[in-house]
């Protein structure tokens, strides 16, 4: 089963590269309008400023009508690039400019979180020294709980997508 998922996985890490590289995402936009653009105005014996124009209305979904394709290629090409556009290139485009809208400013680092962690070790330490000094037994700490498998993972992950619907 793991080798079926594996170009599942390469997209998947492949489409959060791109998602959260902002000079990909509109780069990715522009050489689609053009790379549209250039087929339309051959498909449809259009201008390079009417087929960019074509691509640009038909890419935001707005489909003003002044232009749109006449022949079966330049009508695929038009779904296709409505279909990419709309599911895929301006949701990672929204998306990642709102994570960058939503920020807790309150959120640990990860320097603060290791700090915290040795003060409360230190801490610890000195307790257990006053203690030993007052005679007094420290109840033990329980032990870490292990880290779980990846089959424990997969099958916690795809529970919580279930009760999620």
């Amino acid at each position: 089963m793991e080798p079926l998922l594996l170009p599942f996985r390469w997209v998947y890490r492949g489409l959060v590269y791109f998602a959260n590289s902002p000079r990909t995402l509109i780069t990715s936009y522009l050489l689609m309008i053009v790379v549209a653009g250039v087929i339309y105005g051959e498909v449809e014996h259009r201008s390079a400023a009417d087929a960019v124009w074509w691509a640009v209305v038909t890419a935001s979904t707005v489909g003003y009508g002044d232009i749109s394709p006449t022949t079966w290629p330049g009508r695929a090409l038009a779904a296709l690039l409505i279909s990419t556009m709309v599911l895929l290139v301006i949701p990672l485009i929204t998306a990642h400019f709102a994570s960058r809208l939503i920020v807790d400013d309150d959120a640990f680092e990860h320097v603060e979180q290791e700090e915290l962690k040795n003060d409360v070790r230190r801490m610890r330490a000195l307790l257990e020294e006053l203690a030993a000094r007052q005679g007094i037994t420290l109840p033990e700490l329980p032990p870490p709980p292990a880290p779980p498998d990846h089959a424990t993972l997969v099958r916690q992950r795809l529970r919580g997508r279930r009760n999620r619907r």
